[in-house]
């Protein structure tokens, strides 16, 4: 496939197109985070992270491509990954100056998660139990849920997460989780 047949496609809402640019792009963009102190499975996350946030540009109809696609995908994983280090960092500090302590019964915390988990939409909620609470592999959970592949899981796990970290954000302060 060209790069304007491939945009074009995911413009269109095509799936297999973004599919495409996964395999194609994954070394490359993997060994970006590898390579800067990252784990495959952070090298992983911050590669899908960099494609759902291409394709909802793409689907937006408000992305003009002025470089390669590899090389859009390629800085958005760079300023990806950047902001994890800083965010890794500053909680580091954190922890050295004492003044995050996580003290809450995690049974609490528990009950926190669950109850928002509850107010998200029943894929989400299905999505999110079968990972964090029933431990089930990114192949099961497509599998149970009828998805295309374990990518289309992983997306999903992603975009759940987010509704769930936002809607916990919203609805608790960071002083519920401590003493």
């Amino acid at each position: 496939m060209s790069e304007t047949e491939v945009f074009d496609r995911i413009k269109g809402g095509d799936e297999k197109a973004l599919e495409y640019l996964y395999k194609k792009y994954y070394r490359m963009m993997t060994k970006l985070v590898i390579t800067n102190s990252g784990t495959e499975d952070e090298a992983r996350d911050i590669y899908q992270e960099a494609l759902v946030v291409f394709w909802q540009k793409c689907t937006s109809g408000n992305l003009v491509m002025t470089s390669k696609i590899s090389t859009y995908i390629y800085s958005i994983c760079q300023n990806l990954w950047r902001k994890e280090l800083e965010r890794k960092k500053r909680l580091s500090n954190e922890e050295k100056d004492g003044s995050v302590i996580m003290d809450t019964d995690s049974s609490e915390r528990e009950k926190i998660i669950a109850a928002c988990i509850n107010e998200l939409g029943e894929t989400c909620k299905k999505v999110l139990t079968y990972y964090y609470f029933d431990e089930l592999s990114m192949q099961d959970i497509a599998d149970k849920m009828g998805f295309a592949n374990t990518d289309t899981a992983k997306t999903k796990k992603y975009k759940c997460k987010k509704k769930l970290d936002e809607l916990v954000k919203s609805k608790y302060s960071e002083m519920d989780f401590l003493d």
